[in-house]
């Protein structure tokens, strides 16, 4: 496989065509490896439109997604970022390729440990501290300029939102199968925050995936 074509494809074909127009994000897509970050069983298809399995009930988000998500939270050198679910470590490394503070963190000890050594072997981890634990209802008490939860939940926890900085955001996808939406929250102030709608994600309960998305934007 001609992975720089493959790449480049994913760029143009998947990540374009759902608004990501960022220069920046794009070109970050060239510059961190995808195919670094999937299991070596899936490598031939980093660059697929699909959630690639990462063992016990894990998958990573499709490259439109990771894409259209990093855009939308208009990150900026040096603010803090908290993730909750490391998974691949894959945005992880975008996050930090961004030049922020990323804590990360994994509640799957085997999936921390192989993202903390892929991180490592990109030359990341200096940015990254990545800790092994529970992170749905919040993480330890610092607060952050931005939040991404990489799973999906029910309701959106008010002790993240607790947890934001003034000016900071959220990226969660809330509600429950069959539909369930990508939202993003930004604290405007002490008790005020906005939230927008990006897309629905429809999931075909006989297959468990996602099978059709309705931008909301």
């Amino acid at each position: 496989m001609d992975i720089e074509r493959a790449r480049f494809n994913m760029v143009e074909q998947q990540i374009r065509t759902w608004s990501v127009l960022d220069q920046d994000i794009l070109d970050l897509l060239f510059t961190v490896k995808r195919e670094d970050f999937v299991p070596p069983a899936y490598r031939l298809l980093a660059f697929a439109d699909l959630e690639i399995p990462l063992g016990d009930g894990e998958k990573m988000w499709p490259p439109k997604m990771e894409a259209r998500v990093l855009q939308e939270l208009k990150l900026h050198v040096g603010e803090s970022v908290l993730e909750i679910g490391t998974g691949s470590g894959y945005f992880t490394a975008l996050l930090a390729s961004q030049r922020t503070r990323v804590t990360s963190v994994e509640i799957n000890p085997r999936l921390a440990a192989e993202a903390r050594a892929k991180l490592e072997r990109a030359g990341l981890m200096r940015d990254v501290e990545l800790s092994v634990g529970d992170g749905a209802r919040g993480w330890g008490k610092a607060t952050y300029d931005a939040i991404v939860l990489t799973g999906s939940t029910p309701m959106l926890p008010e002790a993240l939102e607790a947890q934001l900085e003034p000016g900071g955001r959220i990226f969660a996808v809330v509600g429950e199968p069959p539909v369930m939406g990508a939202r993003i929250v930004n604290y405007v102030e002490a008790g005020a925050v906005a939230s927008r709608d990006l897309f629905e994600t429809v999931i075909d309960p006989l297959r468990n995936a996602a099978h059709a998305e309705r931008f909301l934007f």
